[in-house]
């Protein structure tokens, strides 16, 4: 129950993280006490999951879903959430996908045009009338 609490309230930061350690410590201390085993035991698992959930899951689960490198995705939820704070942190994900999709769409144009390829260089003809022209200087 503790568990399924957490993981519905896990939508809003922190909150369900929150209520999983408060909750699952409070049963821990009443039906371990004295001894702290079962806390520790407890808080463990809490802080394990939590850490797993928070670095491995969502930025390899969200990044494999809007196509970006998870430290990609941490960057921006780092980024937006200290200039934007909790506004920064829900558009984080779906801007950095956006700028993802625009500056792929940009470097592949880039690497397809004339001036990354040089496919059409200046013409031999306009070369050598410069040529000529720094020789004569009248023309």
């Amino acid at each position: 129950m503790i568990g399924l609490t957490a993981g519905i309230l896990s939508f809003i930061p922190y909150v369900g993280s929150l209520t999983a350690l408060v909750l699952s410590s409070t049963v821990a201390i009443v039906q371990g006490w004295p001894q702290w085993k079962l806390l520790v035991m407890s808080l463990g698992v809490v802080l394990i999951g939590q850490f797993l959930e928070g670095n491995i899951l969502s930025p390899k689960l969200v990044g494999d879903s809007v196509g970006l490198h998870p430290l990609w995705l941490i960057f921006a939820l780092l980024a937006f959430g200290s200039l934007f704070g909790f506004t920064g942190l829900i558009t984080a994900v779906p801007l950095a996908a956006a700028a993802g999709v625009i500056l792929r769409f940009a470097v592949k144009r880039y690497r397809e045009s004339n001036l990354y390829t040089n496919a059409s260089g200046p013409s031999p003809k306009i070369l050598l009338e410069s040529h000529h022209l720094d020789n004569d200087g009248d023309r």
